[in-house]
């Protein structure tokens, strides 16, 4: 079976690293254990960041070229299923409806996110198209249970709705952990450094380590537009800018744990890959962490429960997430679901 994977939000092969772009290649990689052939059918972005609505017109009239150009391309030879990866107001699927209509294939979105409190804002043009899109769907993958409910609660008849829980692949994160003789509590922290809610994680990150009692080494992974600030936050942390897989895994293997609040967090692939490799992870309690953080959550702006969880106990995640976030079970749960609708 040919599936064609599409990623409006941000195509795999984007240069600018992200969980979004991580996640879209790790999709693709489960679509292939499970077995299918699948390949990238378009790499045409869709992203509107700032809710510029001439911006979105403009994508909309750009959606019937590329729709055009997939029909021509592969009329005859086209894909078995579309599937989509990570739908929303502001990066709708502008292209799968059409296609998966015209050639008469399944159609299928995972991560897709309502939002109609956005229609008649900004974002009206785009949050009418991903509505749009995510009701023409044949099956829905729902990565959280805060999606999983808008999704539940606005499904259109005859409509699959299936978890499909965020993943790692666990192989690439199996570096034996790095024993600790310096003394220090080694903390990790991977985000990008960003205004917004990012901004707000590393201001209530800094709260909290004002209250850990222990010595500490913190590591800081990432980049970004408000790198300065984030410095001036951490004066004693080891900035390492941004990092390739390999370097990261080393110093997820070198930590004793991850500290990250996860402020508006969709689930965040860095709580992953740091329990993939046995770092247990601290984090507020929000939707996001909650769906895929084993224990350590705290309750939001409370940086002295923040400090407390830093400090211990610990356990090491791994079984967890063998048992619930693995490509494997990714892959088994795909070939199922997908195998299903054609």
């Amino acid at each position: 079976m040919k599936v064609a994977f599409y990623a409006p939000m941000k195509p795999p092969g984007h240069p600018t690293p992200s969980g979004d772009r991580r996640m879209a290649r790790l999709m693709m990689q489960a679509i292939a254990r499970a077995q299918y052939q699948v390949f990238l059918i378009s790499d045409w972005r869709t992203y509107d960041g700032k809710g510029d609505a001439d911006l979105q017109q403009k994508m909309l009239a750009e959606a019937e070229w590329e729709i055009d150009r997939i029909k021509n391309l592969y009329s005859a030879n086209p894909p078995n299923l579309w599937f989509t990866y990570h739908c929303y107001y502001k990066a709708p699927d502008l292209i799968g409806p059409a296609i998966a209509d015209h050639f008469k294939i399944p159609y299928v979105i995972a991560e897709g996110s309502r939002a109609k409190k956005r229609i008649g804002g900004p974002w009206n043009a785009f949050a009418c198209a991903a509505e749009a899109a995510i009701d023409a769907a044949d099956a829905l993958l729902a990565m959280t249970d805060h999606d999983r409910f808008a999704l539940e609660r606005d499904r259109v008849d005859g409509q699959k709705i299936i978890d499909l829980p965020p993943f790692a692949d666990l192989s690439e994160f199996a570096q034996p952990k790095e024993p600790n003789d310096t003394g220090k509590l080694r903390l990790l922290t991977v985000a990008m450094m960003r205004s917004g809610a990012k901004m707000k994680s590393y201001e209530r990150l800094a709260a909290a380590l004002a209250h850990i009692s222990k010595p500490v080494d913190h590591i800081i992974v990432g980049d970004g537009p408000m790198r300065q600030k984030v410095e001036a936050l951490f004066p004693n942390a080891n900035f390492k800018g941004a990092l390739q897989l390999d370097a990261l895994a080393a110093e997820y293997a070198g930590a004793d744990v991850f500290v990250w609040p996860g402020v508006e967090e969709a689930y965040g692939m860095v709580y992953l890959e740091a329990q993939a490799s046995g770092l247990p992870v601290v984090a507020e309690d929000h939707p996001g962490p909650r769906s895929v953080v084993a224990s350590n959550l705290v309750p939001p702006c409370d940086p002295v429960a923040f400090a407390s969880a830093i400090e211990g106990p610990h356990h090491d995640p791994r079984s967890y997430m063998t048992e619930h976030h693995s490509i494997d079970r990714a892959a088994l749960n795909l070939r199922e679901t997908l195998g299903g609708l054609v």
